[in-house]
């Protein structure tokens, strides 16, 4: 068969039932191969539409996602989605057009080295050169991309090859010997992290979305509540362990809550589970947790010990590696009144700095009024898509995750533009659940062409803009940091109070609905009513215009001396 009929048979071998994509003239062919395959095509109008949707797709469901584009231009447009999914342990599989063979190296039409551009930014990548190789080739791609840490995986398939005729036969199995991640975790290493749990007075858990990529979130919560601990996460992390629980402090982090930061700064034992210490997460890095030992897990070795040293690194998958040191833990019995002073001195913490915000005056809609009412609204049960900015923050703060993979977010490279699109791949990967996007002004223009594709594939996604007529983020910081010098931040540069465009009516020029919410007496019946409503809702709420979000760890500073 020809070649690219052989990728869509090895797709359906691998389980794929959508993929996102743009064609383009070097991937004609395998665009012709999707007429007969069966496989939905979902035709984004942008090829970082795709790739986010596929990151959406496989953030939602825990499956590899497959993205398509083109060559040239078609291949650079997804680098960002490439480098986003990396940042994110995200499981996707780019499938790049790419020149005919002869002409690689002319700087023929269309042509980019997307091997050499995209190297730094995956997990691994494969350039076709033999058209046998492609059937293997792509169930090594799926394999390495859905196990161990997580990513993407690129596959460059000059034109040529792909109309290739080839003798196809499934391949059954896949054996790659120096890829070999280590799973089980070291029995020695569990039992001392048994033992310092057991030792500790001070303990908090840590968690990342390495819990989520890992589906270790019952063992996670099994081993949390039996020990009685305290447990914080990161933006990746939410919904790992449910928000409502009386033993979850909050998110941790430059935004997170004071009791978080505060725990974490005066534990004497940290557990550190699925995350990378990421800067966002420990403010100044040598004053991070100064009185705490450290348990690291973490199926990547690299990340163990690469910002801070663990005292012990337990080199391992999540989902395989708690169960363990539950059952160590049992075995020690250790008394859990040890943390009976600890808790008090957490609950003290979470009495006097809850998180808040002033209220609003008269009819003023304050931002994160507008996630407490989504969350009242959709009762927790949404899939939430964030874009990055403000609005990222108070979603995280605001919106109570009770379920990993509600919450699905650009964290790690802060892509704009990211929300819309990764809603779609979250809404095509679980059909039966309502998919909100909240989203600002700004980051819904970087993508606002994909509400063509959520109204041609019928998709009822409901975005809701939090409209303050800023750059919100960059403004806070150029008001707290910048001596107020506020420069190209203003989406309202025509002068006057009205905002624009006018996303009501861009909505009708896509042939979705669009409503605008002012006032907010009638807020949360308002949205209710527009989630209710058949079909998509494009959702433009007028915000407090310079509202900042608190509380916040200035850059530079550790921890403890959080701001707001």
């Amino acid at each position: 068969m020809r070649a690219v009929d052989a990728i869509m048979e090895c797709l359906k071998a691998e389980g794929v039932d959508v993929v996102f994509g743009y064609p383009g003239g070097a991937n004609l062919p395998t665009y012709d191969a999707f007429y007969d395959a069966g496989i939905h095509h979902v035709l984004v109008r942008h090829e970082a539409g795709a790739g986010h949707a596929a990151e959406g797709y496989a953030k939602a469901t825990g499956k590899v996602g497959v993205a398509f584009g083109t060559s040239g231009p078609g291949a650079t447009n997804l680098v960002t989605p490439i480098m986003d999914a990396m940042m994110d342990s995200v499981p996707v599989v780019f499938f790049t057009g790419q020149v005919r063979t002869e002409l690689l190296g002319t700087d023929g039409f269309q042509e980019a080295d997307t091997i050499g551009i995209t190297m730094p930014a995956v997990k691994h990548s494969f350039l076709i050169t033999d058209p046998r190789e492609l059937p293997r080739t792509i169930h090594e791609a799926f394999h390495i991309a859905g196990t161990g840490r997580p990513g993407p995986v690129v596959i460059d398939l000059p034109m040529d090859l792909s109309k290739a005729d080839i003798p196809y036969e499934p391949v059954t199995d896949v054996h790659l010997p120096g890829y070999q991640p280590r799973t089980t975790g070291n029995a020695k290493q569990i039992r001392q992290a048994a033992r310092a749990l057991a030792a500790s007075r001070r303990p908090v858990f840590y968690t990342g979305g390495g819990v989520i990529s890992a589906g270790a979130h019952e063992e996670l919560r099994e081993l949390v509540r039996y020990g009685g601990f305290p447990i914080t996460s990161t933006l990746m992390g939410l919904g790992a362990y449910p928000a409502p629980d009386p033993q979850w402090l909050g998110m941790l982090g430059m935004h997170g809550t004071r009791t978080a930061n505060y725990s974490i700064d005066e534990a004497d034992l940290v557990v550190v589970i699925g995350a990378r210490f990421d800067d966002r997460v420990t403010g100044k890095l040598s004053e991070f947790a100064p009185r705490a030992k450290f348990v690291h897990i973490d199926v990547d070795p690299a990340e163990v010990s690469k910002n801070i040293p663990a005292h012990i690194p337990l080199v391992g998958d999540a989902k395989l590696v708690l169960p363990k040191l539950l059952e160590e833990y049992r075995a020690l019995d250790a008394d859990k009144a040890r943390l009976d002073a600890w808790w008090q001195r957490i609950r003290t913490w979470q009495e006097r700095h809850p998180l808040r915000y002033e209220p609003a005056e008269g009819t003023e809609i304050k931002p994160q009024s507008v996630v407490e009412a989504i969350y009242t609204v959709t009762g927790g049960e949404a899939i939430i898509s964030s874009d990055v900015g403000q609005h990222q923050m108070w979603g995280a703060q605001y919106y109570h995750y009770p379920e990993p993979r509600r919450w699905i977010n650009s964290g790690g490279l802060g892509t704009m533009g990211f929300g819309l699109p990764a809603a779609i791949g979250a809404q095509m990967g679980v059909p039966d659940r309502l998919n909100v996007v909240i989203t600002g002004d700004g980051s819904i223009q970087m993508n606002i062409q994909e509400l063509a594709t959520i109204r041609q594939e019928g998709l009822p996604i409901k975005v809701v803009i939090l409209n303050n007529g800023y750059l919100g983020m960059v403004r806070q910081w150029q008001e707290l940091f910048w001596q107020e010098r506020y420069s190209s931040v203003d989406m309202n540069t025509f002068g006057g109070e009205e905002a624009f465009p006018d996303f009501v009516k861009l909505a009708d020029a896509y042939g979705i609905r669009g409503v605008r919410l002012t006032d907010s007496t009638s807020l949360e019946d308002d949205l209710r009513a527009a989630f209710e409503a058949e079909g998509p809702a494009f959702i433009d709420v007028r915000v407090t215009r310079d509202e900042k979000v608190y509380p916040m760890i200035a850059p530079g500073e550790p921890a403890r001396n959080m701001v707001g």
